[in-house]
């Protein structure tokens, strides 16, 4: 009875040895088969995928900004892209100083407000050449346009008195803020979130992108493009400035995400 039980514990363990090097084997043969399914994709240089998920940064012409990506694709040569992105716009003329007699947060000198565009919107993707080889780079091109929500944050200067006070540029204060001699500092990052106001606007935008990457799979890229945004009200940036509706940017942005 003892060997009999012996014999069959050892032919259990066998059965489960032989069905976990069987299961690797298994997911060994997949994923080589998946390998050679990407490798000849790239050697072909077709990039056939029905959906990617992609972030990316990029630099404006008047400043610089972020955005989410999420594109669904029927077909290898058109796609739609659904965006989600915040800017920081600037003025040309902001320049940054620092009070020489105290150390403090330094500032710009009549800057009014922060203006931080927030945009959703669809693109229609074409592409207009593929990759030749693995090596090669896909290029596409994208339009379309959507909504803009401009967020104005007041900007703040610490006035160098007694209560070491903080003013924006208002009618009350107006004297104040554009007195050198008074300011002894900016805002710090948490100051003025309180006050947003909102315009809204709407945008336009076309580019064209450069996709490198190594592996179809993934998205690395480079794109070029440009943008035009109308808002409801003129966007007050600096003080004695000609206040703008209409921006006209140019970007350049890189691209990293995967695509399914």
């Amino acid at each position: 009875m003892r060997k009999l039980f012996f014999i069959t514990i050892s032919l259990i363990i066998a059965i489960s040895s032989f069905a976990q090097k069987q299961s690797k084997k298994d997911k060994r043969d997949q994923n080589r088969k998946r390998i050679d399914a990407l490798i000849k994709q790239e050697e072909e240089g077709v990039i056939a995928y029905k959906k990617h998920t992609v972030f990316g940064g990029k630099l404006i012409n008047n400043g610089y900004g972020a955005f989410m990506e999420f594109g669904r694709f029927k077909s290898p040569k058109k796609g739609m892209l659904y965006q989600l992105e915040i800017s920081e716009y600037k003025s040309t003329r902001e320049e940054k100083q620092s009070n020489l007699y105290a150390f403090s947060t330094p500032y710009t000198f009549g800057k009014q407000n922060f203006f931080y565009p927030v945009k959703l919107g669809v693109q229609q993707q074409v592409l207009f050449g593929n990759k030749s080889n693995k090596n090669g780079v896909s290029i596409t091109g994208n339009y379309g346009g959507g909504i803009s929500v401009g967020l104005l944050r007041p900007y703040y200067v610490q006035l160098n008195t007694a209560s070491n006070s903080y003013v924006k540029y208002e009618s009350a204060d107006s004297a104040k803020f554009l007195d050198p001699t008074l300011i002894s500092g900016g805002p710090g990052f948490s100051k003025g979130w309180s006050d947003l106001t909102v315009v809204p606007g709407a945008y336009l935008k076309t580019a064209l992108r450069f996709d490198y990457g190594s592996y179809n799979e993934i998205v690395s890229a480079l794109e070029v493009g440009i943008a035009a945004d109308y808002y409801s009200k003129k966007i007050p940036l600096m003080v004695h400035e000609t206040q703008k509706q209409f921006f006209f940017t140019g970007y350049v942005a890189i691209i990293f995400g995967r695509r399914k």
